[in-house]
């Protein structure tokens, strides 16, 4: 598929801040399946632009704003071609080893409810591949997901006392079964291309994980549509959870609050036939 991806994002404080900078995670990587033709970010205020790569193996951009600073607008525009590989992931930048995504954080413990769910899924019950497949599954049939994002990032008890979340929400809870299963997983950030999405359908990024499966390394699963991720999925920054590839995160000097508005427009390209 060609995707065309529009993503704005605007700040407005309800104060002047003194300074503002801003980390931001929105820039994807060309890999097997995934080419990307062009991307461009656009800033309507003044501000001083620093490109890098960070421990993950991200591109990152960061934003350095003087004040009086009362409004931040970002315009992200970009075309991918995409190919469906049942979501293995290869040809991607790797700067660390599996081994450091089993670790737990503080967003994905996983809990009594989730370390059953994986000794169900044990190395007895089948293969490593069937077994990830089960727990993604799993892990679908457990949260109900909804439409709109959570107003905050949740640990994984409190996703699972509510019983419902976003796909991000969705993704920790599987990254939490899968590395109490005993597998390597990890945060994913990215777009997803929904048919019929058009106008005044509200979109936004889209969330899953990404599970190491002996065999076969990593392979993308996405919980809230029980899926793997496809020619229909963009796949832009990964971490051990949310907060290591959140599309954009920073720090401010001043008071008052901040009201954000984001809006996300994900089309396939003109002349591109559905699938």
């Amino acid at each position: 598929m060609r995707l065309l991806i529009q993503h704005q994002t605007e700040y407005r404080f309800t104060e002047p801040q003194a300074r503002v900078v801003q980390l931001l995670r929105m820039t994807p990587a060309s890999h097997i399946g995934q080419n990307v033709v062009h991307w461009r970010i656009d800033v309507d205020c003044d501000a001083r632009v620093k490109h890098a790569t960070d421990g993950f193996g991200n591109v990152i951009s960061m934003l350095y704003l003087a004040g009086p600073v009362e409004r931040i607008g970002l315009r992200v525009t970009g075309e991918v071609l995409t190919e469906d590989r049942a979501g293995v992931v290869s040809g991607a930048i790797e700067t660390l080893p599996a081994a450091v995504f089993t670790r737990a954080t503080d967003l994905t413990i996983p809990g009594d409810a989730l370390l059953a769910l994986a000794a169900e899924h044990d190395a007895a019950s089948g293969d490593d591949l069937s077994r990830a497949h089960a727990l993604n599954t799993a892990v679908h049939d457990m949260i109900r997901c909804t439409e709109n994002r959570s107003t905050e990032v949740r640990p994984v008890k409190d996703i699972l006392a509510a019983g419902s979340g976003c796909s991000m929400d969705m993704a920790h809870v599987l990254i939490a079964a899968a590395r109490a299963a005993g597998f390597a997983a990890r945060f994913v950030t990215g777009y997803i291309y929904r048919e019929g999405a058009g106008e005044g359908h509200r979109q936004a990024p889209h969330f899953w994980a990404e599970i190491d499966v002996p065999g076969f390394s990593w392979i993308g699963f996405d919980p809230a549509n029980d899926m793997c991720p496809g020619e229909r999925y963009v796949r832009v920054a990964k971490g051990l959870d949310f907060r290591d590839a959140a599309p954009i995160s920073g720090a401010r000097v001043g008071g008052g609050h901040e009201v954000l508005n984001i809006g996300v427009d994900v089309t396939l390209s003109q002349g591109q036939f559905q699938s």
